[in-house]
């Protein structure tokens, strides 16, 4: 096919879009099955009414292929393990008993067995399940949902394609089952699980599917050359089936690498590229392996991650570039549009010309479309459009509110040594647990407890105007006094306020820091039903004042044990953020530290004795391929000891991660310098406190022993074992007890219960240790 006749093919599609609905019916309707109110089949009639939904209005926007099968209850991931029957034994019986609840079992525990591990999807803030396969795993094909749903999209009239996880990215994301070796590939299991592939399109194919979309995004990471063959095995198999659809493989969220040309020769009939992360590195990707010649390709030239209006030329001169490289050249999102917000156009408090730089899901649907209407039919039928984008990202550009003379400066003068801290660590530790007298196995929480639902009809009587300032301020002491009061009488060693005050770790900040902008309706899903609206970060940033101080002082005015004050770190307040792109993340780290750092001197000028810069999103930001990661660690924990450099000795720095795997930047964690970290760790069979031990860390640690995303309420034996594995690796002089994370999603009774047996099972190791010389 000619250029000329490749562009006049273009379609517009895109990969997945987001689950929730417009008021997140999705997250109401689970919450309600989980609590008894709402039925299984109301339930699933919700779920089948959002889908319908979702597909009218891409239709109706103009994309000619809509996506089914990214729909989920939870999980993508997990919607996977069930397809291809890796069910843990745990659960088997009840997913057998009941596939809905066995499945919810499966995502968030039981009281008697426990959840599936965990962790963030590749450098993104969604999380996925993460499979559990051994030697023994034995795969069988169950197709049901993925037919369902296809049946559902045809049924309206639609042109619709199946997406799947790919098989060798849902290998290469599993880990061995509890009891396997640690060194089992789950890999080795390929050639046991493309049979079942193989059933999974002949349903599909069998129920109208003409294409299906297998995603494999690990390959856009470091992959040793067996990881490569097994790629080019899978599908030189697949594409040789005699019965099967059409199949595109789409990665996406950097470059492909030495990957790009054993997919471009894979015997399948299309591949799907990201063409915003590296680009330029894909554009001679394909150049070099001669483009894609008798193949469609489909070009994410949309950014499927960030919030911000795309450039329609530059869009175009790239997809230009690439009607010479392939036989068919149609228009997506980079990945899928899971990761953003539904439609800017129900936010009602930013301003309208800042409002015209945005663009969320649907704002991104009609660009795709847009950019395939003028690749189809010439820039001529789209000139009314690009003329307003070229408005819109100038207004941007010429904005006061990107640039701050005075922040800039400030940053600009920043030296080595206002980033350490003046003491060595031994200096610290010494002078902390003299001022602190805490004893061996300190216990604490990570910060947050449960929002209870007084406390949220208060925030939302204040946002509404039905009670003042005064009265809601009221309604938040009361909150903390109830949390100081629990923890007294717990036990606990160093407390927390709880942050009744908060809405959102993130969010609560964003709103009192120059050069952000929160969202009313931004909700994007981060797990299951836990839905948060990142902020906007769109200017340069400044704390006009401060932002805890306050509420940490009341707080430690109830109690004479230490309170901790409480702030989200700087590469965490720019990952779940969504982020500029007119400058480098690092400038923009190393803004947010230094506003950071005021709030921190403050807290210590208060009399505030141990705080808290959480990092859990650290390692989740790591850059995918290696050769970009120092770059990367440099910036990032530099921006968190310039936020905490400035205390004094004897004040004690904690830091806390979450929900990722962490043996990449366990240096990264050590260059940090703080005194305290916790992790996650309940899941994982304590296995960040080896990782530890391994490094060498010199410094304290808190593995958690309570997995707070789970409604189980975890036993005093079973905290007690776990804290006596944490111990194989960490000396109990340097060994904290705390949860894996907040306890903001928890209710009151299970916390609780869960606080008193950790506390319980802290006290009883203690017992068991030497006495102390």
């Amino acid at each position: 096919m000619t250029s000329k006749s490749a562009a006049a093919a273009a379609r517009a599609t895109v990969y997945g879009y987001p689950r929730q609905g417009q008021n997140r019916e999705l997250k109401k309707a689970i919450e309600g099955y989980w609590k008894g109110r709402v039925t299984a089949d109301a339930l699933r009639s919700t779920a089948t009414g959002l889908r319908a939904a979702n597909w009218r209005q891409l239709a109706d926007a103009g994309i000619h292929e809509v996506p089914t099968g990214d729909f989920s209850y939870y999980d993508h991931v997990l919607d996977t393990t069930v397809m291809v029957g890796a069910i843990p034994e745990r659960h088997r019986s009840a997913v057998e008993a009941d596939a809905l609840a066995g499945y919810f079992a499966m995502a968030r525990g039981t009281q008697d067995v426990a959840p599936l591990e965990m962790t963030k999807w590749f450098d993104t803030n969604y999380h996925y399940l993460v499979p559990e396969l051994g030697p023994d795993t034995g795969f069988t094909a169950n197709s049901a949902k993925q037919v369902a749903e296809l049946k559902e999209a045809l049924a309206l009239g639609l042109t619709a394609r199946p997406v799947l996880v790919g098989p060798v990215t849902y290998l290469l994301l599993a880990k061995p089952a509890p009891g396997v070796p640690a060194d089992f590939e789950p890999l080795s299991l390929l050639d046991r699980l493309l049979p079942v592939y193989a059933e999974v399109l002949a349903d599909l194919r069998a129920a109208g599917a003409e294409w299906v979309q297998l995603d494999e995004p690990a390959f856009v990471q470091d992959r040793t050359p067996a990881e490569l063959n097994a790629v080019a095995r899978a599908y030189r198999e697949l594409g040789a089936l005699p019965d099967r659809p059409k199949l595109l493989i789409a990665s996406y969220f950097d470059r492909l690498g030495n990957a790009l040309p054993v997919l471009a020769k894979a015997p399948v009939e299309g591949l799907a590229l990201d063409f915003t992360e590296s680009a330029a590195a894909n554009l001679d990707g394909l150049a070099a392996v001669g483009g894609l010649p008798g193949k469609r390709l489909i070009a994410g030239v949309v950014n499927g991650r960030n919030i911000w209006i795309n450039d329609l030329q530059k869009s175009l001169t790239t997809l230009g570039t690439l009607l010479g490289l392939a036989d068919r050249v149609d228009v997506a999102a980079s990945c899928s549009l899971l990761h953003v917000p539904l439609d800017a156009s129900a936010e009602r408090d930013i301003e309208p010309q800042i409002l015209r730089w945005l663009a969320f899901a649907r704002q991104k649907t009609a660009e795709i479309v847009t950019l395939a209407r003028g690749l189809a039919r010439g820039t001529d039928t789209i000139a009314a459009e690009l003329a307003a984008n070229r408005a819109d990202l100038a207004s941007r550009a010429g904005s006061p509110i990107t640039r701050d003379p005075a922040v800039r400066d400030r940053a600009g003068a920043v030296t080595d040594a206002d980033a350490r801290r003046a003491q060595p660590y031994a200096e610290r530790a010494t002078a902390q647990r003299a001022h602190l007298g805490l004893p061996l196995l300190p216990t604490t929480t990570i910060g947050s407890f449960p929002q209870t639902g007084e406390l949220r009809v208060a925030r939302a009587d204040l946002r509404a105007g039905r009670i003042g300032t005064a009265g809601y301020e009221e309604r938040v002491k009361a909150e903390i006094r109830e949390v100081i009061a629990f923890q007294e009488k717990a036990g606990l060693d160093v407390l927390v306020h709880g942050e009744a005050e908060r809405n959102d770790m993130v969010q609560y900040f964003a709103e009192r820091l120059t050069g952000y902008l929160a969202t009313q309706h931004g909700w994007v899903q981060s797990y299951g039903t836990r839905y948060v609206r990142p902020p906007i970060l769109a200017g340069d940033i400044s704390r006009p004042e401060p932002m805890t101080v306050r509420w940490t002082t009341y707080a430690q005015s109830l109690t004479a044990r230490p309170v901790k004050g409480m702030l989200t770190g700087p590469v965490t307040m720019l990952a779940w953020s969504f982020v500029r792109d007119d400058q480098p993340l690092g400038e923009t780290a190393r803004q947010v530290a230094l506003a950071l750092r005021d709030e921190v001197d403050d807290l210590e000028a208060s009399g505030t004795s141990v705080i808290q810069v959480d990092e859990p999103a650290l390692r989740e930001t790591l850059p995918l391929r290696a050769a970009d990661r120092s770059a990367y660690l440099e910036w990032a924990t530099e921006a968190f000891r310039l936020t905490t450099a400035g205390v004094r000795p004897d004040t004690q720095i904690h830091t806390h991660m979450c929900y990722a795997e962490f043996g990449d930047v366990v240096q990264a964690i050590d260059d940090l310098d703080a005194d305290v970290i916790s992790l996650e760790a309940a899941r994982s069979h304590m296995q960040v406190a080896r990782e530890l031990a391994a490094h060498g860390y010199p410094r304290e640690a808190g593995p958690g022993v309570y997995d707070i995303h789970s409604p189980r309420v975890p036993s005093a034996e079973e905290a007690t074992e776990l804290l006596r594995t944490g111990l194989e690796a960490i000396p109990a002089e340097r060994l904290w007890v705390n949860p894996d994370c907040g306890l903001k999603t928890r209710g009151w009774p299970e916390t609780r219960a869960s606080l008193e047996n950790l506390v319980s099972a802290a006290r009883r190791v203690r017992g068991e240790l030497p006495p102390a010389p």
